[in-house]
């Protein structure tokens, strides 16, 4: 198997018939023709930061999913997948699990709270929330525990400030509880990685603002974690629809993965329809990028920006056209390769709804049916081929 993103060999394949248990395997090369050619797979032994691009429906979360099946089967490492549209709860069929979004309030910084639940940080009632979570999160380090938003609206109820500021911290810490992500009883977010099997994450139905503070305190606190040596594999956080999370309070966290998630061996796998919506550092820190077919042009500009000098033409101009396939451009071996994704293992949810599926179009063909029968009965009535023909006993 030929083996992307790995450059200790030199020439990027295993050794041997079967392929390194750190290694995903993604599908097989797309010849000329169409065919498909050898074996091909992914690099899990080292930490990466990869980006899958497509447009709706090429295949985009489908391939994201085949990443969390393979680093499922891999050794030594954990994926986390970050599910904003629930559509992979399939991996519970390779002995994942589906989590539900909850975090400590204390694993948002202190410096977040104002802007997360909307409040100016340099306005009273944002200093305010800075300054009491703060001090929750400085005696959470003494004993460890961490305050529920109610001890929080408590704390600020106590603190030496204006009515009206204090009223107005309350209200919004209600708003952030409203949410339903804040627990101070919530699993620290190096669970998530203990066991090795993929968890994901359940943000369908989440609001936006809260989804963003589930996913920072994720990504730093995977990292933190690998930094103070609690996890004992590498992880690996796949985010679908990432460019939702660049922009907002997640960004700080996604960001350091991206830039520093090497050193300590964490992984971050960004999938996303809209690349020009995402930072130019995703593109330019990633050493692996899968690019399904792209056609708005300021998406395929965006594209662009990772084009490097080994490549030779246009790399926007490469892109496949077709379902599954992908082109794979690789920087330990500074080749760019066409792909077919292999099938998923697991059911896939992602797939595009059909008005002829749905409960109303069945119920609506079943009484076509009936009303087709209904005319054809008439119909023979009226001809008198449908009358009974008489009998010895009725003549």
């Amino acid at each position: 198997m030929n083996v992307l993103g790995r450059d200790d060999d030199g020439d990027g394949a295993d050794d041997g018939e079967n392929p390194s248990p750190a290694t995903v395997r993604l599908g097989s090369f797309l010849a000329r023709d169409g065919s498909d050619g050898a074996a091909v797979g992914v690099d899990a032994d080292s930490p990466h930061a990869a980006v899958v691009l497509g447009k709706r429906g090429t295949g985009k979360s489908y391939t994201l999913g085949v990443i969390a099946e393979g680093l499922a089967d891999a050794t030594g490492v954990a994926p986390v997948v970050v599910d904003p549209m629930g559509v992979f709860d399939g991996l519970t069929e390779a002995g994942g699990r589906v989590v539900d979004p909850t975090i400590r309030p204390t694993e948002v910084p202190a410096s977040v709270w104002p802007d997360l639940v909307g409040l100016d940080p340099a306005g009273g009632p944002g200093s305010l929330l800075w300054r009491v979570v703060a001090d929750a999160v400085e005696t959470a380090g003494v004993d460890g525990d961490s305050p529920s938003i109610d001890a929080l609206r408590w704390a600020v109820s106590e603190a030496d400030a204006p009515d009206r500021t204090r009223r107005a911290v309350r209200n919004h810490l209600r708003l952030a509880e409203s949410w339903g992500v804040f627990d101070e009883a919530a699993p620290p977010v190096a669970s998530l990685v203990a066991s090795g099997e993929p968890t994901v994450i359940d943000l369908s139905g989440v609001p936006e603002a809260a989804a963003g503070a589930v996913v920072r305190a994720v990504a730093r606190g995977l990292y933190d974690a690998r930094v103070n040596g609690t996890v004992d594999r590498l992880p690996w956080l796949l985010v679908d629809e990432a460019h939702a999370f660049f922009d907002g309070v997640a960004d700080p966290a996604l960001r350091t993965l991206l830039t520093r998630g090497r050193a300590p061996g964490v992984s971050l796998v960004c999938a996303t329809q809209r690349p020009s919506a995402l930072p130019d550092v995703a593109v330019s820190q990633s050493d692996l990028l899968v690019a399904h077919r792209l056609t708005a042009g300021p998406d395929v500009d965006a594209l662009a920006t990772a084009e490097a000098t080994y490549l030779a033409g246009d790399l926007a101009a490469r892109l496949p056209t077709g379902t599954g396939e992908a082109l794979v451009v690789d920087d330990a071996s500074e080749t760019a390769h066409a792909v077919r994704v292999r099938e998923r293992r697991t059911p896939h949810g992602g797939g595009n709804p059909r008005a002829g599926d749905t409960e109303a179009a069945e119920r609506a063909t079943r009484a076509e049916r009936a009303a087709q029968a209904e005319r054809a009965t008439r119909a023979k009535r009226a001809t008198g081929t449908g009358r009974i023909a008489p009998t010895e006993h009725g003549r």
